[in-house]
C-alpha cells in the first residue's frame, strides 16, 4: 500500500515568519510540493506569476471557487486568496507532501475539509505583538493603513 501525502500547513498573522519558515523547510527537504496560492491582489516587486502566487483577476477567482476548484479561498484585505485544489490531490495521491504557506482563514477550511486526515496544521505566532509592528513595517511590502489593519486582526 502506497502512502498517501500530508498537507502540512504554516499559518500566522503576516510578519510573523511563517514564509520565512517555509523557505527554510523547502531547502531542508527538496521533495515538498510547494501549494501555489492563486490571488487577487498585484504582484509585489520581484514576484513572479507561477511561482510566489498566481495573480489571478477577481471574477477568473470568483469563477474558479463556484466550479469547486479552490481547496480553500478567503477574502483578505480586500483580496482573494485561494489553494487550487487539483495539484495538491495529485501529489497526495501520489505520496508526496504538500507545503501551504497560508493564512489561519485557509487553514481552518482545509482542517474541515475531506483531506483532514493528511493535515499537519502549524501556527506561528510572533515573539511580541512590538516585533510583529516592527516586521511589517521594516519589510516594506504594505502601505502605513495596511499594516494598522493586519495589526488589528493580530
Amino acid at each position: 500500500m502506497q502512502r498517501r501525502g500530508l498537507l502540512i500547513i504554516l499559518s500566522s498573522p503576516s510578519g510573523a515568519g511563517k514564509s520565512t519558515l517555509a523557505g527554510r523547510l523547502r531547502q531542508w527537504d527538496d521533495s515538498l510540493r510547494f501549494s501555489v496560492s492563486a490571488t487577487t491582489r498585484p504582484a509585489r516587486a520581484g514576484e513572479v506569476d507561477g511561482r510566489e502566487y498566481y495573480f489571478v483577476t477577481k471574477e477568473a477567482f470568483q469563477a474558479q471557487v463556484a466550479a469547486g476548484d479552490m481547496l480553500e479561498h478567503a477574502l483578505v484585505f480586500g483580496n482573494y486568496y485561494g489553494s487550487p485544489k487539483a495539484p495538491v490531490q495529485t501529489a497526495i495521491e501520489d505520496g508526496r507532501d504538500v507545503l501551504f504557506d497560508i493564512d489561519w482563514q485557509g487553514a481552518q477550511q482545509i482542517s474541515n475539509s475531506s483531506l483532514s486526515p493528511h493535515v499537519l496544521s502549524i501556527f506561528i505566532l510572533p515573539p511580541s505583538i512590538p516585533e510583529l509592528h516592527r516586521r511589517l513595517v521594516t519589510r516594506g511590502q504594505d502601505s502605513p493603513e495596511v499594516i494598522e489593519k493586519r495589526m488589528q486582526k493580530s
